[in-house]
């Protein structure tokens, strides 16, 4: 058994599993110089870089670094991928993880109808 967390989970699999395919069409696109095969390949690489980070942000992922033991195997989900991960481009390309100073601001003056005086109503009517 690995000392180590080698990160293996659902998103990593999955992601690699869709751009193995992307990769080989690619390379029969340019093995058989077929631009619709090539872009093709591209194309499922792109969406395996997108299913990937979707997995990543739905918890399928893991954070940069080593997780706990009790997080190494392939099924275990990521609770904190909700509120982000601090060094993680992932989740920051998603809004997630760096959270910035609230400012407090104070409410703005609202101006008060002044009373009109008791000589101008007397002039209006």
């Amino acid at each position: 058994m690995s000392q180590y967390d080698e990160g293996h989970t659902i998103a990593g699999w999955t992601g690699t599993g869709i751009a193995t395919v992307g990769a080989t069409v690619l390379g029969a696109g340019i093995c058989t110089v077929s631009g619709v095969l090539m872009a093709g390949g591209l194309g499922i690489l792109a969406v395996s870089v997108l299913v990937t980070w979707a997995l990543h942000l739905a918890g399928w992922g893991k954070p940069p670094g080593v997780r706990p033991r009790g997080q190494w195997r392939m099924g275990a989900r990521d609770l904190t991928a909700r509120d982000g991960h601090p060094d993680c481009w992932g989740c920051r390309l998603a809004g997630r993880g760096r959270r910035t100073a609230v400012v407090a601001v104070a409410p703005a003056a609202v101006p008060v109808a002044k009373e009109p005086e008791p000589a101008a109503v007397e002039a209006g009517r």
